[in-house]
C-alpha cells in the first residue's frame, strides 16, 4: 500500500528500495528500467522519475562486505565509492586485490 501525500510531503533519499540483483545482467536491468527519467547518484543509487531513491545492490557485494578480511572490505568499501552503477566485476577484482 502506498499514500500519495500530495505535493506537501516530498519524497527524499531517508527512505529508499533496495534491489538485490544476482547477475550483472539484473543489476545493468533493473538500473536502465529504473533510471529512465530519473537520475544517477553514485554507489549503487539512483532516482526514478517520481523522485523515489533505489539502491541497485548485487547480492555478492553483501557477501564481500561481511568478510572477516578488514582489507578486503576496505578495498570493495574504496571501488564502490567510486561506482555508479556497481560492476560486478569491478568489486571483485577489488575484493582480490588487483
Amino acid at each position: 500500500m502506498a499514500l500519495n501525500g500530495g505535493p506537501a510531503f516530498k519524497f527524499t533519499a531517508a527512505v529508499s528500495f533496495v534491489v538485490n540483483c544476482e547477475s550483472q545482467q539484473e543489476v545493468d536491468e533493473m538500473w536502465e528500467k529504473l533510471l529512465h527519467g530519473g537520475s544517477e547518484i553514485q554507489c549503487g543509487w539512483l532516482k526514478d522519475k517520481y523522485g523515489l531513491s533505489w539502491q541497485i545492490v548485487p547480492t555478492v557485494f553483501f557477501e564481500m562486505i561481511q568478510d572477516q578480511d578488514a582489507e578486503r572490505k576496505e578495498r570493495v568499501m574504496l571501488a564502490m565509492f567510486q561506482m555508479t552503477k556497481l560492476d560486478i566485476a569491478g568489486l571483485e577484482a577489488a575484493y582480490r586485490g588487483r
